[in-house]
């Protein structure tokens, strides 16, 4: 394989170890690292977000990690047209880009083109979250159901984000959200990536979480949330979806003990971490799945 011609993607669930496995990679086909995650563009957000520790880059060149001030939102599209940038700057430097994160609509926007979504008035987007969130999800999927049935087997019923955003589409235009995705394309074409997926077995990552949460607090968590605080984030700001913020401010607001908050940080991770795997397995099927003990015999025949 010429991986010097491609663009490597690395995804896997939370906790698996991707960034470690990218910088050996990165170190066998001379490549550059991209981050391809929706939490680590926040420079305040260094320990929630788990970013890679710059002591750990081994001279190994990474773009896009903590550059972004966590009072402005960073969208799927903003990230996009950075990307694009870096992967052209990376190429001509004759590197290979390596992207790597666990946010899969990054690398959906990347293989498959960026959806373009009309955006309703606020007024319309507030009824709609308020009618969520009195009736619930279920009941909410039913009506999404009745007013636009081509989002059915394509929106899973769980899938609180989607659901609403197809919901507010349809009523708002008329039109299926779901015919957005037709007339998408990339920038490039299918045999121009190399996709790898981290593929971890649950129990095992159940325990590289619980012992990455404990590891957060212990390298400050707990001081970049008290810094977070004071900087007045606005509610409505995607990075207040950091898992760890509201578990720290329990603590700081003296509402739950320290272990209580680890426990919780634990919980929410594994639940993130499960959602992404689901995520994969309907949307990133094609990709190279690679366990653990796969990783070194991959290097290896590189």
């Amino acid at each position: 394989m010429d991986f010097k011609s491609k663009i490597i993607l690395i995804s896997g669930p939370t906790a698996s170890g991707k960034s470690s496995f990218a910088i050996k990679l990165a170190k066998k086909i001379n490549g550059e690292i991209i981050n391809a995650d929706s939490m680590q563009v926040y420079k305040q957000l260094k320990i929630i977000s788990a970013r890679p520790d710059k002591k750990k880059y081994q001279k190994i060149r990474h773009h896009l990690y903590g550059f972004h001030d966590i009072k402005k939102n960073f969208s799927t599209g903003k990230w996009l047209k950075l990307v694009l940038k870096k992967i052209e700057e990376i190429k001509k430097r004759k590197k290979t880009p390596i992207l790597v994160g666990g946010t899969g609509l990054y690398f959906k926007a990347l293989t498959d083109g960026l959806v373009k979504i009309p955006n309703p008035p606020i007024k319309i987007r507030n009824q709609i979250r308020s009618m969520h969130s009195k009736i619930g999800q279920d009941m909410f999927y039913n009506k999404l159901l009745k007013l636009d049935p081509a989002s059915k087997n394509k929106i899973n019923s769980t899938d609180t984000h989607r659901s609403i955003r197809a919901y507010e589409v349809k009523l708002y235009t008329k039109k299926s959200i779901h015919e957005c995705y037709k007339n998408t394309k990339s920038y490039f074409q299918k045999s121009d990536f190399y996709k790898i997926y981290i593929d971890f077995p649950r129990i095992e990552l159940i325990e590289r979480i619980n012992l990455r949460s404990k590891k957060m607090i212990k390298n400050g968590a707990i001081k970049e949330v008290k810094n977070f605080i004071k900087l007045n984030v606005k509610k409505d700001k995607s990075v207040n979806k950091a898992i760890g913020i509201n578990e720290i401010r329990q603590y700081l607001n003296n509402e739950k003990k320290l272990e209580e908050i680890i426990e919780n940080i634990s919980i929410k991770t594994r639940q993130y971490a499960k959602r992404q795997s689901t995520w994969a397995r309907g949307n990133m099927n094609t990709w190279l799945k690679l366990k653990p003990n796969d990783l070194n015999n991959f290097l290896k025949k590189i």
